[in-house]
């Protein structure tokens, strides 16, 4: 069977014979496993000397673009310019398009205006229009990467981020055990209903604790801003007062915990998203629970592949989900 490198170049690279190679790559009993070892490997070291070769001087303008709360734009935007270096001998720029607060049509207008761009990392709406103007960049030749919450319907070549579902089932557990027997009623936050991360979290969340006889009380539309927030949060526990937990998918988690204090409730148990300045002071605190996040910079680094593997300069490799971690006060990482 046809090889990608011939066996010579196999053999040179493991320092074993061009016959035990061939053995290897044929299936070919009477090969140890360590022999087999050597020759993937030398085989991986290959594809890694090959794509720095791809990468040798070459230069990429990368574009950010998100709706986001500024604490997770700041952190996210920090994320990508570390991981930048670590393509060389590629160049690597970013351009960031962020704003915390608009309509799909701003979303769409910001895709249109993209110029000279060899990729985009998006969060954006899962909405039909913003499909259609990711489309219009990838039959431009421009690959996008949809990243923390997907527009699957469009033609984008990848999505990053954490198992939305996943994590709002894995917040539902810990309320679960923090509340025990206590008959306390859930608040969920969220910034917006358009953005499918978020939705898909609710319905992971809403599903673990179907049948425990808990209410579970919604905000939304807030665009996770704390003074939106502060003033939404402040009506649902007025006409709430069963509400002692807290589910915060969207941000805006000072206020959250702001209007409790403001109205003298007790929170039992809050389980926020994301490592930002916000959630790690509220963490050391104690007025916040426990953190369901995952490494920024490995998903900056992720989306980054994505993007140059869909141009070609680097080899394909699978994408495996992003693991969450629950953060408490006790783990919290020294660095974000």
């Amino acid at each position: 069977m046809a090889h990608r490198y011939k066996v010579r170049e196999i053999a040179q690279q493991s320092g074993l014979s061009e016959a035990t190679v061939d053995r290897v790559l044929h299936n070919r009993p009477g090969v140890r496993e360590n022999t087999v070892a050597e020759v993937n490997q030398a085989i991986a070291d290959l594809d890694k000397q090959r794509a720095q070769l791809r990468l040798n001087g070459r230069r990429y303008l990368i574009d950010v673009v998100m709706q986001t709360p500024r604490r997770f734009s700041d952190a996210f935007r920090a994320a990508v310019e570390a991981e930048l270096p670590a393509f060389a001998p590629a160049m690597l720029r970013a351009r960031f398009h962020l704003w915390e607060s608009g309509s799909t049509a701003q979303m769409v207008e910001a895709l249109g205006r993209i110029r000279g761009s060899h990729g985009v990392v998006l969060k954006a709406q899962d909405d039909p229009a913003v499909a259609e103007a990711v489309d219009r960049l990838v039959d431009s030749g421009v690959p996008v990467v949809t990243y923390t919450t997907d527009v699957p319907s469009s033609a984008r070549c990848g999505y990053v981020g954490i198992d939305n579902h996943g994590a709002g089932v894995t917040a539902a557990y810990l309320v679960q055990q923090w509340l025990g027997e206590a008959p306390a009623d859930v608040l969920i936050t969220l910034s917006r209903t358009v953005f499918r991360g978020e939705g898909e979290r609710e319905v992971g969340f809403r599903s673990a604790l179907r049948n425990c006889g808990r209410t579970i009380v919604e905000v939304s539309d807030s665009d996770g801003i704390d003074a939106t927030n502060e003033r939404l949060v402040l009506d649902a526990l007025a006409a709430n007062p069963g509400v002692q937990a807290v589910y915060s998918v969207g941000g805006g988690n000072v206020a959250t915990v702001a209007a409790f204090e403001k109205i003298g409730r007790d929170c039992k148990v809050f389980i926020a998203h994301d490592l930002d300045a916000d959630n790690r002071r509220l963490l050391r605190d104690g007025r916040i629970s426990a953190v369901l996040h995952n490494d920024l910079r490995a998903d900056a680094r992720l989306a980054l592949r994505l993007i140059l593997q869909e141009r070609g300069a680097l080899p394909v490799e699978p994408v495996r989900p992003v693991p969450i971690q629950v953060v408490t006060p006790y783990n919290l990482p020294v660095h974000p």
